[in-house]
């Protein structure tokens, strides 16, 4: 979480090139959305218990559980995305290499907006992210798989978001305070789709997509010194405290 706002703060939208950057979690963690209140949503007691980290984003939305995923953030200026009619239609545009990804698994996937049946209501908030579906979530089989959240910033946008591997919502949901009943059975990971292929491979594929999506030539980097240094800050002055993880102070 500390790179991503790094990559953020970093960002220039004049002379700054996109950035996709690809990671995952070295143990199954908790990251909370930007606005929510800790004690309200998350069992903390059960989780310090479990030795399972809990994590403030920079991003709004409900409680994620990170466990076996891969996940991507992504850093531009809405000048070096195609055109949105929106800031809700960025999600469109951004998440189309998603799309692209999972159909070239051969999945089914669609979004929320399209297939979704009559009545059912999009957009309406949740505490834990894969309960509720936005109308630019992604879903194979009428089941939504992943959660992404976006940030806007003087010219700059952000967003994030999760690809599940295997499947570990019932165990995410047990540290909720409040019960989600039944919604385990709306949501899907690559594995229940019967992909079972490395990580490596999925990384590949993710590149792909976004390269021919997007109609560009990734190149690999790393961390620059004034990214690098931000990061440093930001590891030891804000996500390593109380204070913004549990708090949301210090912002």
């Amino acid at each position: 979480m500390a790179i991503d706002e790094a990559l953020l703060r970093s960002f220039d939208p004049v002379s700054s090139l996109p950035i996709l950057r690809l990671y995952g979690w070295l143990r199954p963690s908790l990251s909370l959305g930007r606005f929510q209140k800790t004690d309200e949503v998350l069992d903390l007691e059960r989780c310090l218990n479990a030795g399972v980290p809990v994590v403030r984003r920079i991003t709004g939305g409900g409680v994620i559980y990170h466990a076996d995923e891969l996940t991507y953030s992504i850093v531009c200026s809405p000048g070096q995305i195609p055109p949105a009619s929106s800031i809700k239609d960025s999600f469109r545009v951004l998440t189309g290499f998603l799309l692209d990804f999972y159909r070239g698994l051969g999945l089914d996937a669609e979004y929320a907006l399209n297939v979704a049946p009559v009545g059912v209501r999009l957009g309406e908030r949740t505490d834990f992210c894969f309960a509720g579906r936005e109308s630019f979530d992604i879903l194979i089989n009428g089941r939504k798989i992943g959660g992404n959240a976006q940030r806007r910033q003087k010219s700059i946008i952000f967003q994030h978001g999760s690809i599940p591997l295997s499947n570990h919502v019932e165990t995410g949901l047990s540290y909720m305070r409040k019960p989600f009943s039944g919604c385990e059975q709306g949501i899907v990971s690559l594995a229940d789709c019967g992909v079972e292929s490395g990580r490596d491979r999925l990384r590949e594929a993710i590149v792909s997509a976004f390269s021919n999506s997007f109609a560009v030539e990734l190149d690999k980097d790393e961390l620059s010194p004034d990214e690098r240094f931000e990061f440093n800050a930001l590891k030891h002055n804000k996500y390593a405290t109380d204070r913004w993880n549990l708090e949301g102070a210090g912002e």
